[in-house]
């Protein structure tokens, strides 16, 4: 890679203090639609959002409460809020903070069949098409987008990207920290390219059927996406500085049998 010009770097250094002085997480929650088949069976929706950042819990009053029970976050969404935005409302700030050298994390949990594949595939493409938008907006530096997947089933871990099944060892490293020994990273070309990659993804993932989804996800997956730029009129020059960061895509199962 090529470098950044000391002014530059000093810039970014005091941004990325500020932010990581800011720092927070954030918790969304997005209800799903009932499904087709829950429709037929005349089901209910036991989740319902009163406001912006509120949900009420039907079901406690079935269990003898006086009150149902609210739980406030700092966004929920309904059934019939669109993808987009979710991510906008969101995710994407956290989300493209990656292209400032700011590490973020996307982390989606909940019960199987909740949705959470569906959602996150939609923030992946959202996320990665305004990543190669800002790429092509700021040409006076050059990037390279690396592109990682795995897997954790039964505690063991795999390498999405690869037709090895043999399970991958966590190290410890210095410098990145815990990594994932061997596991494949590709150099993204473009976006159709990353699509490739993630139909292989989702072609390795571990699925199985449960009483809420005839392919439901077996496991939790991790994709990771490090973007590395430099100011390219510093390209080839010594003491040369690259400017790096990961956003982590996380789906976390619990099961439903």
């Amino acid at each position: 890679m090529g470098s950044i010009g000391k002014e530059e770097l000093l810039k970014m250094e005091k941004m990325q203090m500020a932010i990581a002085h800011e720092e927070k997480i954030l918790v969304l929650v997005r209800l799903r639609p009932l499904s087709d088949k829950e429709i037929v069976e005349n089901e209910v929706a036991d989740w319902e959002c009163i406001n912006d950042t509120t949900i009420l819990y039907r079901n406690t009053l079935r269990e003898g409460s006086t009150f149902p029970s609210a739980y406030t976050f700092d966004r929920v969404f309904r059934g019939d809020n669109a993808t987009r935005e979710v991510y906008e409302e969101g995710v994407k700030e956290a989300a493209l903070s990656v292209v400032s050298g700011i590490n973020s994390s996307i982390f989606a949990y909940g019960q199987t069949s909740s949705g959470k594949t569906y959602t996150m595939m939609g923030i992946t493409e959202y996320t990665v098409a305004d990543i190669f938008d800002y790429i092509h907006r700021h040409e006076e530096r050059a990037f390279v987008l690396k592109f990682s997947a795995v897997e954790i089933y039964n505690e063991a871990i795999r390498d999405l990207l690869s037709t090895d099944s043999t399970p991958l060892r966590l190290l410890d490293d210095p410098e990145k920290g815990t990594v994932v020994e061997k596991a494949t990273e590709e150099t993204l070309k473009d976006w159709d390219h990353l699509k490739e990659l993630l139909s292989v993804c989702e072609a390795q993932r571990r699925i199985g059927e449960t009483s809420l989804n005839e392919k439901s996800s077996r496991s939790h997956q991790i994709l990771r996406l490090t973007i590395e730029s430099s100011a390219c009129e510093f390209l080839g020059k010594e003491n040369s500085t690259t400017l790096s960061a990961t956003v982590v895509r996380i789906i976390s199962t619990y099961y439903h049998p």
